[in-house]
């Protein structure tokens, strides 16, 4: 390589065009100048340095402080509250622990080999969601911004639930616990129980009227919740503060919030074990139903679930992995941090199931003694004889297992009176199958069986801290997926950015936070995610694998990890995931279609949930949520495509600096035959990620050269150009 010669530069508004000839020429010399354009790099022990475009000072892109903050970040974004509230459900619903095989099987095609690639892609360019997808392919960069446009909603109404979470965990500090028994009503002439409480359950009244103050419709706003209101603040204050610094402030927080939720379901579930009837749910849950396993629709919930639990699509997963060092081993990563997700999930179920075997239980005593009075009654008025009930039965202390008998011996003589005698079974399985997620899970069976705990204001704060630490932990990963790509994009300061989308999304958020609030969430829950991040996923492996290049893309991770990965990626990633996706993608479709929209409305009289279909406008925010997602994808590839935006001055070999520091990379222009690495196009150009010297050709080169190490360098090749305009896009 030539030494000391002489630098060329020509300046123009603080602007600067260099050529290949002049850079490299320079490449080991001293000048100021040169230094500060960063394109001579040097490998730091423990940093990575990173060129930032449009910076005026010499920045380092920010890095975890070690392995285990990088896991514990990656294992609090994917472990979620749907780990403990629809997983549980799911494996209730859908065949008990026959359920765990499609999961498993399903984890296997799509779950590791889509989480293993988004951690690569990250890794492997070291930018945000919209920086990874622009450079592999411009026309791909809507993918980008609708993954953030996505993480948004979602953040919106996630953020809603951490505050219900505080506001039940603020209440926890009393005993007994306010939803243990239903209100008081006082007049005039006597004191009277609540009659919508008395109707429904305590736990179930206070979520809805106290916790709530829920209208009986979407289109009756009844005003803020004052309550709520304030809990929603404080949740987006903890996110804003915990976020503001980026990895540096929220990667010391994991320590915290991704371990506390691990030591509060062993302590639940140690405590759940010992309680009376823990066995039957846990034995419920664990009694496969085999036929059940066949069925289409199971498969569907069971790649659902391992598509969210991951946290797939969402830019969260490629946030954090693009601040790793290049030669992190990601796909030991992925399949850790897949299984934790996986076991956590089975953690969940057992405590879950421990707790409902309790509260069944419960239930079922009540049932058998208040059924037995009924049969003493019926014994005194003559409607039943006395000697059809065996000599050995005490109605005053009566098991469940001689209630049973003595039921089936009344059903077997009285078969064709036995209707009108108003007896119930009283089977505990009975109970078990009631099959509750979501809120209904959370804040309210859950929240009843824990009344009946000894200490249970213990439980309760131990529990709702828990579900706060599972919602910050996922909602450090969903703002990560919405600023760490504006910022490495449009280059804007990551505190001031982070503090913008907070206030903005909190004002926004109010509508949540409305007495119809909670219909608000059920909408974006089914509406704003899962379509637009299907499609997101399948057009992520679509640019990895046909744009960008499956075997270029296995050379790069052979780079990366120092061996070649198992050619089962290869063949999953070609063929098998791709195929499993877009059956998932019409399944969604045509389930969409077949269930009607709609939500249910707690209707105070009759103390109830009742199905309501939504109106007009509603429908057409439905719609508009879908349709706004993933908007981003088309408009971007149109304005690539018909070159709205003007991204080169007519060469690919041309680069643009400012103040010493690289304006923009190397776009794809259709029909422009200039070569940057073995003469394959930007697509197939290995990431902005530098080793211990960059190594560079000129312009036409055949071949690259190779650094000691026998890694690609990064390839930049410029032109002397009068001009390029920045990047929008």
């Amino acid at each position: 390589m030539p030494k000391n010669s002489k630098v060329v530069k020509r300046e123009l508004d603080d602007e600067v065009i260099e050529s290949v000839k002049d850079l490299l020429s320079n490449e080991d010399s001293s000048d100021d100048a040169f230094k500060k354009s960063e394109l001579m790099v040097h490998d730091q022990e423990e940093k990575d340095v990173d060129v930032e475009e449009g910076s005026d000072v010499e920045d380092e892109r920010p890095a975890w402080n070690s392995k285990l903050q990088y896991i514990l970040a990656q294992v609090g974004f994917s472990v979620g509250l749907g780990n403990v509230w629809r997983f549980p459900y799911l494996c209730q619903k859908n065949g008990g622990g026959a359920y765990l095989v499609p999961y498993l099987i399903l984890l296997l095609i799509i779950g590791i080999p889509l989480f293993f690639l988004e951690l690569a892609v990250g890794q492997r360019i070291r930018r945000g969601s919209i920086g990874v997808w622009n450079y592999i392919s411009p026309k791909l960069g809507g993918i980008g911004f609708a993954s953030c446009v996505v993480c948004f909603f979602v953040a919106l109404y996630y953020n809603v639930i951490i505050g219900w979470s505080l506001f039940y965990f603020s209440q926890s500090f009393q005993h007994p616990l306010p939803w243990d028994q239903c209100p008081l009503v006082k007049n005039a002439s006597h004191t009277f129980v609540e009659p919508e409480c008395e109707k429904s359950s305590a736990t179930t009244y206070y979520w809805y009227r106290e916790a709530l103050n829920i209208s009986s419709s979407l289109s009756e706003s009844g005003g803020l919740n004052w309550k709520m209101t304030i809990c929603l603040l404080a949740a987006w204050v903890m996110v804003c503060l915990a976020m503001i610094k980026g990895i540096q402030s929220s990667g010391k927080i994991m320590y915290f919030s991704s371990l506390f939720p691990y030591v509060v379901l062993l302590c639940f579930l140690i405590r759940g074990l010992l309680l009376n009837g823990s066995v039957d749910g846990i034995r419920h849950m664990f009694t496969p139903k085999l036929e059940i396993m066949l069925e289409p629709k199971v498969w569907r919930e069971a790649a659902t679930q391992v598509f969210f639990a991951l946290g797939l699509g969402f830019g969260g997963v490629i946030a954090f992995s693009s601040y790793n060092k290049r030669d992190n081993n990601c796909h030991f990563d992925a399949v850790l941090v897949s299984f934790i997700n996986f076991f956590t999930s089975v953690l969940a179920t057992l405590v879950v199931f421990a707790v409902l075997g309790f509260k069944a239980n419960i239930i079922n005593e009540k049932c058998v003694i208040q059924n037995s009075e009924r049969i003493l009654k019926l014994l005194k008025m003559g409607n039943l004889s006395q000697d059809m009930i065996p000599h050995h039965i005490n109605f005053s202390s009566i098991t469940a297992e001689d209630y049973s008998l003595v039921y089936d011996i009344i059903q077997k003589v009285k078969e064709e009176e036995f209707d009108s005698l108003g007896l119930k079974s009283c089977q505990i399985e009975d109970e078990l199958n009631k099959a509750v997620q979501g809120t209904g899970l959370a804040f309210i069976a859950f929240t009843e069986a824990m009344t009946h705990f000894p200490a249970s204001p213990f439980w309760s704060v131990m529990f709702f801290l828990m579900l706060v630490n599972l919602g910050l932990g996922s909602m450090f990963g969903t703002i990560e997926g919405i600023i760490t790509p504006i910022v490495d994009t449009f280059k804007v300061r990551k505190e001031i950015l982070t503090v913008i989308c907070c206030l903005v999304a909190f004002f926004i958020g109010l509508i949540f936070v409305q007495r119809s609030g909670n219909y608000f969430v059920t909408m974006f829950d089914d509406y704003s995610a899962t379509l637009p991040l299907l499609i997101v996923v399948i057009l992520e492996n679509i640019a990895v694998i046909r744009i960008y290049g499956i075997d270029k893309f296995m050379e790069d991770l052979k780079d990366m990890l120092g061996f070649s990965p198992s050619q089962y990626y290869y063949y999953m990633w070609k063929y098998v995931s791709p195929f499993v996706l877009l059956c998932l993608l019409v399944a969604s479709i045509v389930q969409m279609g077949l269930s009607p929209p709609g939500y249910n409305a707690w209707i105070e009289d009759k103390a109830m949930e009742e199905f309501h279909s939504y109106p007009t406008w509603g429908m057409i925010v439905c719609i508009s949520l879908m349709v706004l997602a993933i908007l981003p994808v088309p408009i971007v590839f149109m304005v690539r495509r018909c070159n709205l935006i003007d991204d080169s001055s007519g060469s690919l070999a041309s680069v643009s600096y400012k103040r010493g520091r690289i304006i923009k990379e190397p776009v794809n222009l259709e029909g422009d035959s200039a070569s940057l690495i073995h003469g394959k196009s930007p697509s197939e150009v290995p990431s902005p990620n530098f080793g211990k010297n960059i190594y560079r050709k000129q312009t036409g080169s055949p071949t690259l050269d190779t650094a000691p190490n026998g890694r690609y360098g990064i390839g930049y090749l410029m032109a002397d150009m009068p001009d390029m305009p920045e990047s929008d896009l």
